[in-house]
């Protein structure tokens, strides 16, 4: 079956660190960019990091540079967004995607995504 499942979300406090991670299977995810996107309550979900297939080429949003860090493992067909200084405005639901064309534009990273995980919660609360 062809899926993207998302774990390691949860309750965690403002600088607190969390390691998501996003397990694939059915497909050989070295072909693709693989990327983690938020989205805030009655916010529009936005692109927080992308790991490009080409090269292993790492892109970040603005607002997370220095504190969150893209990785995969290719024989676990694991990829992991290490989440370090959280900070309040950072609860969201945390989805990752693999697709193509990974770019940072207006800040953020966008993709044309070809499959969603179902998103793992994160609550960055005192």
């Amino acid at each position: 079956q062809v899926q993207l499942v998302e774990s390691g979300g949860g309750l965690v406090e403002p600088g607190g660190s969390l390691i998501l991670s996003c397990a694939a299977s059915g497909f050989d995810v070295d072909m693709y960019d693989l990327a983690w996107f938020r989205q805030a309550p009655g916010k529009e979900r936005e692109g927080v990091a992308c790991l490009k297939a080409r090269y292993g080429v790492e892109l970040y949003a603005e607002a997370v540079k220095g504190r969150l860090t893209i990785s995969r493992d290719s024989v676990k067909k694991t990829t992991f967004l290490q989440m370090n200084d959280l900070k309040l405005e950072e609860t969201a639901v945390y989805f990752c995607a693999v697709g193509a064309a990974c770019v940072v534009r207006e800040n953020v990273v966008t993709a044309s995504v070809d499959l969603w995980g179902k998103g793992t919660p994160v609550t960055v609360a005192s």
